[in-house]
């Protein structure tokens, strides 16, 4: 279940796809809890929505989906909702034509989730073994998801003067970042793609960033949430993108 309300953190990423009864989930779900401290995400949702006590959740996450996804595990808590998800995207809707497994966390927009969403965003992204993520504000992430364009079926152009970036399908390796978010991961191959760091031109956000344990990047644009109400974090967003051309496939033939 992606995030769909103003007071939420997405966290999405984009992994290569589930093989078997890939660790890989239980990992993200385990790691999520290293980071938050009381987080428990032991319980599924059912198809109406109501959380269900699951005693034997490493079990339950560890086996291998029809679907090649996992279903929702939650820790059970309204008023302070996190969840863990993933499905795979069919070749047909990649990049790379390769199939790809996208997990999405949802948070609280809140101190204490605000305060170690870095590590999060980190944790899950090594564990998951990510090409690439972000985690952003809903409201900030709606407006990004926009510069996303499928001219032919919506000719408007992105908001707030974004550029516009291509379809998944149209950009050639999984490795490039579809978009930005406010908190960036990128592994080690995505890096190399878009040219991070280059000590010239990213004293920036390299004074936000932190190297990863395999090697990758986890870099913050702004020091606050995205906010694109704000000015000065709709120029950061700006600034990033020129000094990027390769995300999203813009300066890829």
């Amino acid at each position: 279940m992606p995030a769909t309300q103003p007071n939420e953190l997405a966290l999405i990423l984009y992994a290569p796809a589930l093989v078997g009864a890939d660790g890989r989930p239980l990992a993200v779900v385990r790691g999520m809890e290293r980071v938050l401290p009381g987080l428990r995400l032991r319980w599924p949702v059912s198809d109406t929505g109501q959380c269900i006590p699951l005693p034997e959740r490493d079990e339950w996450i560890s086996q291998e989906w029809p679907d090649r996804g996992f279903p929702i595990l939650c820790n059970g808590d309204e008023n302070g909702w996190v969840s863990v998800t993933g499905w795979e995207m069919p070749i047909g809707s990649s990049s790379g034509a390769q199939p790809q497994l996208e997990v999405h966390v949802v948070l609280p927009l809140a101190v204490a989730s605000v305060a170690v969403a870095m590590d999060c965003l980190e944790n899950a992204g090594e564990s998951a073994r990510a090409f690439w993520g972000h985690a952003t504000p809903f409201l900030a992430g709606v407006e990004i998801a926009r510069q996303t364009k499928n001219w032919a079926a919506n000719p408007r152009p992105p908001p707030r003067g974004l550029p516009a970036l291509k379809l998944p399908r149209e950009i050639r390796s999984p490795e490039v970042p579809h978009r930005l978010g406010w908190l960036n991961y990128w592994s080690a191959a995505a890096a190399r793609a878009i040219g991070f760091p280059d000590p010239a031109r990213d004293a920036e956000w390299l004074s936000r960033a932190r190297r990863t344990a395999t090697g990758g990047w986890v870099v913050r644009l702004t020091d606050e949430p995205l906010d694109l109400e704000h000015p000065s974090h709709l120029d950061a967003l700006l600034r990033a993108h020129e000094r990027f051309p390769e995300m999203g496939g813009r300066s890829l033939p």
